[in-house]
């Protein structure tokens, strides 16, 4: 049995879920180090851990290596530590470092950490990425924009998703982002050409350094529009001729850049633009799984547990050999217009009598649920079907017909 070290800085929904399927997991003793309480996990979790440790702050690397320590000095040596979310890798990588613990260190983890770093190392092996800039400064990021031209999107050196992105379009925003995000030499920030385009994640899982799944969705719109319009239902597909020729240049790109930036055994979530003119351009990676649902949209895809199988082949380098393409899958977020909680859910029996029969998942907005800060929304309905434009017309049809009104 494996004594295996798991950490989530709290108990969201998808946390819990990943929670579920790590203990689930044959062949391990697992434990647990969170920001929250033990006694606020399900009683069915809490069962099921072996140890669990509490910490002020878990992306404090000391903090979270003294944790490890407590445990290791405990049950023995920890054979694997992991975490499915983007800001603690750092934190986690020197954990490893600290106890020898096989995985991911600091210094690999960099480079899927930090964005500035990572681009250099990519547009050095050829690959194509956006122009960008890592300026220190608002004199810097001014410089970037007059050079480059507007539009620029900005974000954090270390951003994940969409949510401290931004769109600049003009002179107004520049000094809009620069009073908001105050770039410095220790918190620069980083700028990049904003590419015209679709927008797509490339999805993919490696053992010991070769792919042996890929995925691939495509965003409709693409995250930042979505941000910047509260009112647009953001939706996510995953097509089901993944394996079509006219894909070949973003897998061959996603297979070079995960080499280049040396990552081994795990998950990756690859952003990338289909430009306008038909060429690709790769904006970043990260070395976990997706969020918006995308995991259970590729769990759908080939009627498998991805997020189980993330944790087997984390902790065990084991992946199921024998999956096939069955479903395009689509996912509908649920967005509520103005402020407030939840008051009304329109249109939702329409959509279930009309398409019930291809809905595999939903989370529906519940009456005084707050309004959610993100633009996945207030809920979600996912469906599927063996051709992906059934899929997509029906998700057309769940964003025109269910209406989150909030007051």
């Amino acid at each position: 049995m494996k004594f295996v070290v798991h950490v989530t800085p709290n108990y969201t929904e998808n946390a819990l879920r990943f929670l579920s399927k790590l203990v689930a997991t044959a062949g391990i003793r697992p434990a647990l180090i969170s920001m929250e309480p033990f006694e606020w996990l399900p009683i069915e979790l809490r069962s099921s851990l072996i140890s669990f440790r509490q910490v002020r702050d878990v992306f404090d690397s000391a903090e979270l290596i003294a944790a490890a320590k407590s445990l290791a000095d405990e049950f023995g040596a920890i054979h694997r530590i992991t975490s499915a979310t983007e800001q603690v890798q750092i934190p986690v990588a020197r954990v490893r470092d600290a106890l020898k613990i096989k995985g991911m260190g600091e210094e690999t983890m960099l480079n899927f950490r930090d964005k500035s770093r990572m681009k250099n190392l990519l547009r050095a092996a050829g690959l194509p990425v956006a122009r960008h800039f890592q300026a220190e400064n608002e004199a810097q990021a001014r410089d970037f924009c007059e050079k480059n031209g507007f539009p620029v999107v900005a974000k954090p050196l270390d951003g994940a998703a969409s949510i401290s992105t931004f769109k600049i379009e003009n002179e107004q925003d520049l000094v809009n982002v620069l009073a908001e995000l105050q770039p410095t030499k220790e918190k620069p920030l980083l700028l990049e050409e904003f590419i015209l385009g679709d927008e797509f994640s490339f999805d993919t899982f490696l053992v010991e350094g070769k792919p042996v799944f890929h995925s691939l969705t495509m965003y409709l719109p693409n995250p930042l529009h979505a941000v910047r319009n509260p009112w647009i239902q953001w939706q996510v597909v995953l097509p089901i001729e993944i394996d079509d020729p006219k894909y070949d240049d973003i897998r061959a790109a996603n297979a070079k850049t995960l080499e280049v930036l040396g990552m081994k055994t795990g998950m990756t979530h690859l952003e990338w633009f289909r430009r306008n003119d038909g060429t690709i351009a790769i904006s970043e990676v990260a070395a976990r799984p997706p969020g918006a649902q995308i995991t259970t949209m590729i769990s759908r895809h080939c009627d498998f547990d991805s997020e189980a199988a993330w944790f087997r082949l984390m902790y065990f380098n084991e992946f199921p050999t024998d999956l096939t393409r069955k479903y395009a899958v689509g996912a509908a977020f649920l967005r509520g217009m103005g402020e407030g909680r939840v008051k009304e859910v329109r249109g939702l029996d329409k959509v279930v009598q009309d398409f019930g029969h291809l809905i595999c998942d939903r989370r529906i907005p519940q009456i005084g649920q707050e309004k959610a800060k993100t633009y996945e929304g207030e809920g979600f309905i996912i469906l599927r079907h063996p051709e992906t434009e059934v899929a997509r017309e029906a998700l057309s049809r769940v964003v025109a017909d269910v209406k989150v009104i909030l007051g």
